[in-house]
């Protein structure tokens, strides 16, 4: 009876299956890495809107303070958007002419809102709250990054459910006594770590509930 494989199949099958295992090693690891990305996070990459605001210009230049145009901040869990008018008190005096401004100006005088898109945002089973986390000396600055040099706005932090954990389970290094906590490029006197104990028993924050479910998810 003819032999209907060579001598050389054995290996060739060895080889054939090392391969498939590598090959599907390597589709994992690159998986991995392209989930974990920034790409796919969409950090750092600059967000087009109907208006090209400068934080770096308005905050950084001019030193407005974010509750001016962010007025819910400290009182709701959405962080807010201004209205026109609030763009308006300036605009209605500087840079009238520019080009740039006419989203502004027409939504002024048709009173419909500006659509402005979106950088950054949770999945809607996550539950964020602003105003808990900046009265309790979580500042701007830990999850938006330093807006002040931002010519466009970008999404700073990956703000993942890892993300989040690692914080709420050590928030220590993150925390500012609550009259920091809008400000830019603020550093702490002394040691960092003494600091965040020191106020984490100051406004009674107890890590070991911030890692409930129900904190995030309701």
């Amino acid at each position: 009876m003819p032999q209907v494989f060579g001598p050389r199949a054995n290996g060739l099958l060895l080889f054939i299956l090392v391969g498939l295992v590598f090959a599907g090693g390597v589709a994992a690891v690159v998986g991995i890495v392209v989930l974990r990305s920034d790409w796919n996070r969409a950090t750092f990459f600059a967000v087009a809107q109907p208006v090209p605001f400068s934080h770096a210009h308005h905050v950084g230049e001019l030193g407005l303070d974010c509750r001016y145009c962010h007025t819910g901040v400290e009182t709701s869990a959405s962080a807010g958007l201004p209205a026109t008018e609030v763009c308006m008190t300036c605009h209605s005096q500087l840079f009238t002419d520019q080009k740039m401004l006419e989203p502004v100006r027409e939504s002024f005088a048709s009173g419909i809102p500006i659509v402005w898109n979106r950088v950054n945002d949770v999945p809607d089973y996550v539950y964020f709250n602003h105003a808990v986390h900046v009265n309790h000396g979580v500042p701007c600055e830990a999850c938006h990054g330093r807006v002040d040099e931002m010519p466009l706005t970008w999404r700073q932090k990956p703000l993942t459910m890892e993300w989040c954990l690692s914080c709420h389970r050590d928030p220590a290094p993150n925390l500012r006594p609550l009259n920091a906590v809008f400000a830019m490029n603020w550093s702490p006197k002394g040691d960092p770590r003494q600091q965040g104990e020191a106020l984490i028993n100051l406004m009674h924050i107890d890590p070991k509930n911030l890692t409930d479910c129900y904190v995030c998810h309701r």
